[in-house]
């Protein structure tokens, strides 16, 4: 069995206190064997302002499993992190991006069965020089660099009563409907698709596609883009066998009675994919990265820089994340 890697995240936020709390629950919850990319001092302090009696082992991959039972197995960084929480710095971005393309590495090598990635913040990146618009599209470069194969990373927002895809991603609300394409829509659907089928065990997925405009266009009268763009999608992505519908009316979506009628929807822009499923199950609802030659999940939520370090975040989203990370490894095993 191969271990999870994490990434430790922002250094500031609450990603690790999230993490001892995680592996302090590890036989309670029987959680998969997993270790940190992460700086043992930093973990360490954490612990002690939890409370929580942590030993640490500091390990290569291939100790973790061995260790994980009784010590947090921790793969050092060679960029060491700053211990101030709530306080985030351009200082820690090396060891940020390190963590990240260690775990990578680690799993295109087969010494992890997946990622797990702590939050992170983006503007203390991108005042280190950090190029990416986020997580996703730098694990999207990252795949492409190890592979050489473009890589179309597609988020995922998995929860226990819905599951949202957002085609368009980290980028301006006005800047949306210029960038939106058939071409895009079919793309993510044909991912969205086989990676149900492959990852999750979902013989035919049943794909609702969101409208980008109120009322899905009017047929015309809000806007083109429904009638122009979404349709002509959804009728290639039927096509080619996959059961995509719409476009649907995104503010009757998402109840109750219509979320049985569909396994993923595929939302036009960010909020119209984050606000139901975060409002349905905010503290169980993960991230999970479609479209990659390796599996990553991330909880939902951000860094918390204003409850970091005060010992009341809640580990919920990460343990989530922790759990499907192993059960889509071992269905890929």
């Amino acid at each position: 069995m191969l271990p999870l890697a994490i990434s430790i995240g922002d250094p500031s936020g609450i990603g690790p206190e999230l993490i001892v709390q995680a592996w302090a629950q590890r036989k309670a919850l029987s959680l998969p064997p997993f270790y940190v990319l992460g700086d043992p001092a930093l973990l360490a302090a954490r612990a002690r302002m939890l409370g929580i009696d942590a030993p640490l082992a500091e390990t290569a991959p291939q100790g973790a499993v061995a260790a994980f039972g009784e010590r947090l197995p921790v793969s050092v960084l060679e960029n060491r992190l700053t211990d101030e929480p709530g306080i985030p710095s351009p200082v820690n971005a090396a060891g940020i991006i390190e963590a990240i393309s260690k775990a990578v590495k680690d799993t295109m090598s087969a010494h992890a069965g997946a990622i797990v990635t702590a939050p992170i913040a983006k503007k203390p990146l991108y005042d280190a020089g950090f190029r990416f618009p986020g997580h996703t599209e730098f694990l999207g470069h990252l795949a492409e660099e190890i592979t050489g194969v473009p890589a179309l990373p597609v988020m995922m927002l998995a929860g226990p009563e819905l599951r949202t895809v957002p085609v368009t991603v980290h980028q301006a609300l006005r800047e949306v409907p210029e960038t939106l394409t058939s071409a895009i829509v079919v793309e993510t659907g044909k991912i969205v698709a086989g990676d149900l089928k492959a990852r999750f065990g979902i013989a035919a997925p049943r794909l609702a596609i969101a409208g980008l405009n109120p009322h899905a266009g009017e047929g015309g009268a809000m806007g083109q883009e429904d009638m122009d763009v979404i349709a002509p999608a959804i009728e290639m992505l039927r096509a080619l066998g996959i059961n995509a519908f719409g476009p649907l009316p995104a503010d009757t979506m998402f109840h109750a009675r219509a979320r049985q009628g569909y396994d993923v929807a595929l939302c036009m822009y960010h909020d119209q994919a984050l606000i139901p499923v975060k409002t349905i199950a905010f503290d169980e609802t993960i991230n999970v990265t479609l479209g990659l030659p390796f599996i990553r999940t991330s909880p939902d939520h951000g860094t918390a820089f204003d409850i970091a370090g005060k010992a009341i975040a809640r580990p919920d989203s990460l343990v989530a994340a922790i759990r499907l990370a192993g059960s889509l490894a071992k269905n890929a095993g």
